[in-house]
C-alpha cells in the first residue's frame, strides 16, 4: 500500500519514514487509534516501505519485486495475526493462517475495516473472537526463522488489545530479545485493554480521528457528490469506515438507530403499563439472540447518542454530529429527557451492561435488567430552575 492511499496522517507518515530512512526503527511500536483512523492502512504502508528498502517516504522506485509483492500482501517476511475463532471451517485451536485468504480479500476491499466487519468475513459475528495462545505460538515461530530475503520481517497484529493474558505473556520475551531486524506492529483501539508489561516495551503513536475534510475528499473519491460526502463526513466523526457504510447505506449504526429508537419509546411508555413491559422483555429477548460483538456494539452506539442527546439539550449544536434517519424518531424532543439528574447514571448503566456482555453474562437478563432501568431514568425529573 503506497502512503498516499492513506487518507491524512502527514505528520505520522513523515514520522515514519523519517525514522526508516534514519535507520531507527523500533523493533516494538503500537499504534493506538480509534475505528476508521487508519491503523490499519498505516501499519501495512510503513511495513513495505521497510521490507522493500524504500525511500523518499513513498512506497515507489524502489525494489519493484518486493513492492508488487506486498501490494498483493504475500511478501514471505510479511506475517499477520488477528483475532479469530472457530467456525464451520475451523472446528479447534484457530489461528489467523486458517483465515489468511479471507485476510488479504478483506485488506483489498476494506482496510478500513472494522473488528464485526471482519468477524462477518469469515462467518463468526456470533462470537467473540481472540488472540490466544496458540497464535502467540505461530507468532514466536515466525519470527524466529531467518527472513526469506534478507532483510526485515514484520509482524502486524491487528487489534492487539484483543489478545488474552497467557498470548501476551508468551510474547513479552519476544519483544524483550527480540530476533535481528524483526519489528513488531501491534494495532490497538483501546490500549488500556493491553498488559501494561506488554505496552511499556513497545514505542506508542497515538492516532487521531480524521478530520472532516479529509474524510469528504476520501468520499469524493469513491464516487459521492461534494455535498453528500461533507454530510456523511460530519456523522461519522473521524471514522472513515463509517462514513463508507453510511454512504452505501450498509452501517450497522442504521440498524441500531431503529433498535433504539422502538427500545426508547416502550421504555418511555412502560411505566405502570404492564403491556409494554413485555414488550421490553421480548426486545431484550430479540437482541439477545445477536451476537456478543453486535450487542457491545449496540450499546457503544446507545451511549453516543445518550451523549448527543445531552449536548442538544443543553445548546451545544456544534458539538452534536449525529443525524437520525427514522423521521419518527426526534432527536430533540427525546434530548429533553437526558439532563444533569439521570445522564450520569444511564451512562453508567449502559457501561456496565456493555462489561458484563463482554464478560459473557446472559445477555436476556442484562437487557432486561437494563431496560427496566432505563424506563426509571427516563422519567427522572429534571431540576427545576429558580426565577429568582
Amino acid at each position: 500500500m503506497k502512503f498516499s492511499q492513506v487518507l491524512g496522517l502527514n505528520h505520522l507518515k513523515h514520522q515514519l519514514t523519517s525514522s526508516a530512512d534514519a535507520g531507527r526503527v523500533p523493533h516494538a511500536q503500537l499504534f493506538v487509534g480509534p475505528e476508521g483512523s487508519g491503523t490499519l492502512p498505516m501499519a501495512l504502508a510503513y511495513a513495505q516501505y521497510l521490507l522493500c528498502k524504500n525511500v523518499g517516504g513513498e512506497n515507489a522506485g524502489g525494489d519493484q519485486s518486493c513492492n508488487i509483492k506486498c501490494d498483493h500482501l504475500n511478501h514471505p517476511d510479511l506475517h499477520f495475526a488477528f483475532p479469530v475463532a472457530t467456525s464451520g471451517s475451523v472446528s479447534s485451536h484457530p489461528v489467523s493462517n486458517h483465515y489468511i485468504q479471507e485476510w488479504r480479500t478483506f485488506l483489498s476491499e476494506q482496510p478500513y475495516g472494522n473488528l464485526f466487519d471482519w468477524y462477518r468475513a469469515i462467518g463468526i459475528e456470533k462470537k467473540q473472537g481472540q488472540i490466544g495462545v496458540d497464535e502467540a505460538h505461530e507468532i514466536v515461530r515466525k519470527l524466529s526463522l531467518k527472513s526469506y530475503e534478507g532483510g526485515y520481517k514484520v509482524m502486524i497484529i491487528w487489534m492487539a488489545d484483543r489478545m488474552n493474558n497467557s498470548a501476551s505473556n508468551k510474547l513479552l520475551k519476544l519483544i524483550e530479545e527480540p530476533p535481528q531486524k524483526t519489528v513488531l506492529l501491534m494495532i490497538a483501539e483501546d490500549e488500556g485493554l493491553l498488559l501494561k508489561t506488554l505496552k511499556s516495551r513497545c514505542q506508542t503513536i497515538q492516532f487521531p480521528p480524521l478530520p472532516e475534510a479529509v474524510i469528504t475528499e476520501g468520499l469524493i473519491k469513491q464516487g459521492a457528490s461534494r455535498e453528500e460526502a461533507h454530510q456523511v463526513a460530519q456523522e461519522a466523526n473521524g471514522n472513515f469506515n463509517k462514513a463508507l457504510d453510511l454512504m452505501l447505506q450498509d452501517s450497522e449504526d442504521l440498524i441500531f438507530e431503529k433498535w433504539f429508537a422502538l427500545w426508547a419509546r416502550t421504555a418511555f411508555k412502560a411505566k405502570g403499563n404492564k403491556a409494554a413491559i413485555h414488550e421490553l422483555i421480548l426486545w431484550s429477548e430479540e437482541i439477545a439472540r445477536t451476537g456478543r460483538e453486535t450487542q457491545k456494539k449496540f450499546l457503544s452506539y446507545c451511549l453516543s447518542v445518550i451523549r448527543q442527546a445531552m449536548l442538544l439539550n443543553y445548546n451545544a449544536r456544534s458539538l452534536v454530529y449525529i443525524r437520525m434517519h427514522d423521521s419518527d424518531f426526534d432527536l430533540e424532543r427525546f434530548s429533553t429527557f437526558i439532563h444533569e439528574n439521570n445522564v450520569r447514571d444511564m451512562v453508567r448503566e449502559f457501561e456496565n451492561a456493555r462489561y458484563h456482555i463482554l464478560r459473557n453474562g446472559n445477555a436476556k437478563i442484562i437487557f432486561t435488567d437494563l431496560s427496566i432501568k432505563l424506563t426509571r431514568l427516563l422519567h427522572t425529573k429534571r431540576t427545576q430552575k429558580s426565577n429568582s
